[in-house]
């Protein structure tokens, strides 16, 4: 057996590619040797299995075992692979195991669930409760599709009966559903005497049919669950239909007598009674369709979080697994993906067992050609037993996660993963570019603001059970029934009600401190049983009128704490209850917080992050220090990002924002500026002026952060007026303040769109405009520069440096959809030509400088990552298995820096980058550079000796160790001349060169 995929191969580093129509494989080709330039060592793909017809984001897919042709051909993608491997480029897979596309009629396992029931070859495939509470929809499916009311839309002949190829179905607009094949019947059947009238009873075209009734009348039902009655209904029924098809294309009677049944279903519109046909056969299909807002409520499928069409998959059986993952594997297999970013583990059944069987199976087919007999496969299986055996954390794969950890949490040591998608790093990261000092004065500014005092744990509690009463109350309700007959079973517990006990389970949830807990059969380990103990506790201090015992009793269930006299049927029922809690605390943290409390609690947006905590000021530096070598030493290959697809604004954006807080009495005498001018500007609705303060201040932070650099150019205000009306329009929809997805205000969000708009105006009178874009030139200023920062730290951080598309030059996207924009790579692809070209012209120290005056055209940053990224690539074992130490700076400058060395043998680089630089250059214009700025403040340079010399990638410079007040430091002044950060590589001294 070979040796070679053994261990597993880690990215240098990682660049995000959104697949969709507007970016197919092609054009990922045709960037590739950019990319390969510019440093990157991998592509890191969004889905791109088949997807939902128009999808820009890949997520809801409807076949995972086809590439998206929207995407690309397989040649198409055969030539992307063909490129990556000639610049030794390997691709990170985005892989989606939770849910499928459930409101596609491309989706063939879930229309043939819609077809067939239960009885369906695909029923197990959905994690769909076909006996829920409401036992109306007993061996049914709730499809919460309709925009109004059943009775309503059906009398509005919005729902029509269609017949095509021997099929009917129900349409929707675009929606496509089939109708039980034992149901044709009742259109068939109808005015069956008229047709028997009108041909002679010895025509075969009314014999073929009436055959073919009685065919479908005996056909098995769709509740059948005899293996042999099931493949019976499914070769049958598929005769029927192509029977029907002949005899409706044979036949101009048959099919005259069929059209003309269908437009007596669709009924008359004006005409309630003409519905009734339709009404009863709608009745008896295996689904009900239903006003869209019912799914808070009734839906019993499990979703994607709140979302009807993405529907829950059991990837945790085997069987599905394997189907689910056929195509990812054999593209394992043929070296074109080399790593799996894995979505949303959170919402598996089981995680670890899940990743434990992804990384086999990814041994396997490494290993296995594709007609590998069972022996060998057996043999190839005991081969990666052995070698776990005797290394419990050999990963033979290169697989992250998209989990999210909470302040203080840390992965769960038991994943085969190699970590986290990057937001611990990038919040840390984004903390110590936050002035601490001022954390005070940004409470008092935000509280007169706005009139409130908020407390952010107090918000998400709120928020929380608001989630769980208005998106996803059917879950609780499943929950609180389930935990209800649990009780049942037992002389202690049966007392208690279906009402407490879901309260339960809904204060338990509100108070949950993470995301999920991750008990599985096998037990529950301290930290689990750490985070439900605290949960519990704050729930019963919270609700004083609850009985104790009823909280204990959930708290024993959650724990798996089962009386002495249980039978093993009534511990798997304890455990399936905590592994579908489990299931369902994550994405009500995440609609919850992320997509809730984070748009409530304004007091300085650029911390309102996914996985961070806003009511915590910035992070100092010595936190991001020590988070950097825990990251070394234990997930050293953890992706580290900056920007994602799922970041509420872009790190650009956050940059500019930071800014503020060094600016406190600048950005309170401003704020009280804006309001006053603007006040008038304002709609006032049921006696409050629209927008709302808290809303205010939200816009006016965005505006900072997210203004165009050439705000002049109308085609570019106009556009981002555009922009920023959608994102706030999102904004306030998901604070669910003052409007929501669920219930739109439509008035609220009139008013509002009409104050961005005279915000906006560039007439005379405007006096809020001039003034803004004065101060939000001078922010944007400072904030480059803190971008750059940012961007070095990762490079040079533990970890594998990932960048979103589009972020190698100044991006200012917000919150998606808005960070899915196409990205123009000629204009990438131009810069860095000319970089280069520069590069052989002028000396580096020359280029470097004029890049800092004319930093706004975004060409600075290309270039830090083009010479960072390459400089990495060729020190990949340095960046990866070096040494992290923290360096301290001395001087007036001290608190300006953030540096660390990475040492590997006689290997060594500093990094040095500054930060506040509204107190560096109190003036625009200057720049962040020498002794003017810098004076005496140094660096200090532990095990080195004074004449160490080091060489800036950047600028070519050569900066030499020197003693000051007997320590050996680099001097800033020096390190700072014609760059505002520094990598430095070490040289040898001039006197053993000369040896």
């Amino acid at each position: 057996m070979s040796n070679r995929f053994l261990k597993a191969r880690i990215p240098v580093s990682t660049y995000r590619l959104q697949f969709n129509s507007r970016f197919r494989f092609s054009d990922a080709r045709a960037i590739i040797s950019y990319l390969h330039n510019l440093g990157i060592g991998d592509i890191y793909a969004s889905p791109y299995f088949k997807a939902k017809e128009g999808s820009l984001h890949g997520y809801d897919i409807v076949d995972h075992n086809t590439l998206n042709p929207e995407i690309g051909t397989e040649g198409e993608y055969g030539k992307m692979i063909q490129v990556l491997r000639r610049y030794g480029m390997g691709q990170l897979l985005d892989i989606v195991p939770n849910h499928m596309c459930v409101a596609s009629r491309e989706n063939v396992w879930w229309m043939d669930v819609l077809e067939n029931g239960p009885s369906s070859i695909y029923a197990d495939f959905f994690d769909i409760d076909w006996e829920p509470v409401k036992k109306e929809l007993k061996d049914k499916i709730l499809i919460p599709i309709l925009g109004d009311q059943y009775g309503i839309v059906l009398e509005n002949q919005e729902l029509q009966i269609t017949f095509d190829r021997g099929t009917f179905f129900i349409t929707y607009y675009d929606h496509r559903f089939p109708i039980i094949p034992k149901t044709y019947t009742d259109i068939l059947q109808h005015r069956i005497d008229d047709l028997e009238r009108l041909l002679s009873p010895e025509d075969p075209h009314l014999q073929e049919l009436l055959s073919i009734i009685t065919a479908l009348n005996y056909l098995p039902p769709y509740t059948e669950t005899n293996r042999e009655k099931i493949e019976e209904r499914y070769r049958e029924k598929e005769i029927i239909k192509k029977r029907l098809w002949n005899l409706y294309n044979a036949s101009p009677e048959i099919r005259s007598f069929i059209d003309d049944n269908v437009k007596f279903f669709n009924g008359t519109k004006g005409n309630p009674r003409s519905f009734d046909l339709l009404d009863n056969l709608l009745s008896r299909q295996t689904y009900r369709l239903s006003f869209w807002r019912v799914a808070t409520e009734e839906i019993n499928y499990r979703r994607f979080f709140d979302i009807n069409e993405l529907g829950a998959i059991r990837v945790e059986s085997p069987g599905i697994f394997e189907e689910t993952h056929r195509l990812l594997f054999s593209l394992i297999r043929e070296g074109k993906v080399t790593g799996l970013r894995v979505d949303h583990p959170d919402g598996l059944y089981n995680p670890v067992e899940y990743f434990h069987l992804l990384q086999l199976n990814c041994f396997l087919h490494l290993h296995a050609g594709p007609d590998v007999s069972p022996d060998n496969e057996k043999e190839i299986i005991k081969r990666y037993e052995e070698i776990l055996s005797r290394d419990g954390q050999y990963k033979p794969f290169y697989i992250v996660g998209e989990k999210i950890l909470i302040r203080g949490e840390r992965m769960p040591d038991d994943w085969p993963i190699f970590s986290t998608t990057g937001y611990v790093f990038l919040n840390t990261l984004n903390g110590i570019f936050v002035d601490i000092t001022n954390a005070k004065a940004f409470d008092e500014i935000y509280e007169r603001f706005t009139n409130m005092r908020l407390n952010l744990q107090e918000i998400i509690y709120e928020k929380k059970k608001l989630i769980m009463k208005v998106a996803m109350s059917s879950e609780v309700n499943m929950l609180g029934h389930y935990l209800d007959r649990i009780s049942e079973k037992n002389r202690h517990t049966k007392d208690f009600t279906l009402n407490s006990l879901t309260i339960a389970i809904i204060e338990v949830t509100a108070f949950f401190p993470v995301y999920r807990t991750y008990i599985t059969p096998s037990g529950v380990n301290e930290r689990d049983r750490r985070y439900i103990d605290q949960a519990v506790s704050r729930a019963k201090r919270k609700n004083p009128a609850i009985s104790e015992s009823v909280f204990n009793f959930l708290k024993a269930v959650l724990l798996l704490d089962y009386p002495a006299d249980f039978i093993e049927v009534d511990r798997q029922e304890w455990i399936d209850f905590v592994m579908r809690f489990q299931q369902l605390t994550g994405p009500i943290m995440a609609k919850g917080v992320e997509d809730t409390a984070f748009y409530v609690y304004n007091r300085f947006v650029s911390l309102n992050e996914v996985g961070g905590s806003p009511d915590r000021f910035g992070t100092p530096v010595e936190t991001f220090h020590g988070q950097n070598m825990e990251r070394l030493k234990f997930w050293p290959h953890a992706l580290i990002a900056t920007s994602t697809h799922d970041t509420k604004r872009g790190e650009d954006v956050r940059a500019r924002i930071n800014v503020l807080s060094e600016i406190p009495k600048e950005w309170k005498d401003c704020l009280v500026r804006w309001r006053r001018w603007n006040r008038k500007k304002k709609i006032t609705l049921e006696g409050q002026p629209v927008p709302d303060p808290n809303d205010e201040y939200l816009l006016y932070q965005t505006l900072i952060g997210a203004y165009p650099l050439d705000p002049d150019r109308e085609s570019a205000h106009e556009d981002f007026k555009k922009r920023f009306r959608d994102y706030m329009l999102k904004a306030v929809r998901e604070a669910k303040v003052n409007t929501s997805w669920i219930s739109p205000n439509r008035a609220y969000e009139e008013a509002l769109i009409f104050f961005i708009d005279a915000v906006f105006s560039r007439t005379a009178d405007n006096r809020f405009l001039k003034d803004f874009e004065s101060f939000q030139k001078r922010v944007s200023h400072y904030g480059l520069y803190n971008s750059l920062s940012q961007m070095l730290l990762k490079i040079a951080s533990p970890g594998v440096p990932d960048f979103y598309q589009g972020t190698e030059i100044w991006d200012f996207s917000l919150v998606d959809p808005d960070n899915r924009r196409p990205v123009d790579y000629e204009i990438r692809m131009g810069m860095l030509e000319e970089l280069k070209k520069k590069e052989s012209e002028i000396s580096p120290s020359e280029l470097a400088r004029d890049l800092t005056l004319n930093r706004g055209d975004g060409k600075i940053k290309l270039y830090l990552s083009y010479k960072a990224l390459n400089f990495r690539r060729e020190k990949r074992d340095l960046f990866e298995r070096g040494d992290y130490e923290p360096l301290e700076a001395a001087g007036d400058k001290a608190n300006h820096i953030a540096a660390f060395s990475r040492i590997l043998g006689n290997d060594k680089s500093i990094i040095i980058v500054p930060r506040f630089f509204t107190r560096l250059i109190p003036q625009p214009e200057d720049l962040p550079l020498g002794r003017n700025i810098w004076g005496d403040s140094s660096v200090r340079i532990r095990d080195a000796g004074t004449g160490e010399r080091y060489r800036n990638i950047f600028t070519g410079e050569v900066v030499t160790v020197s003693k000051y007040n007997e320590v050996n430091v680099l001097c800033l002044s020096e390190v700072f001349l014609n760059f505002p950060v520094a990598l430095l590589e070490s040289e040898r001294t001039c006197d053993e060169n000369l040896i």
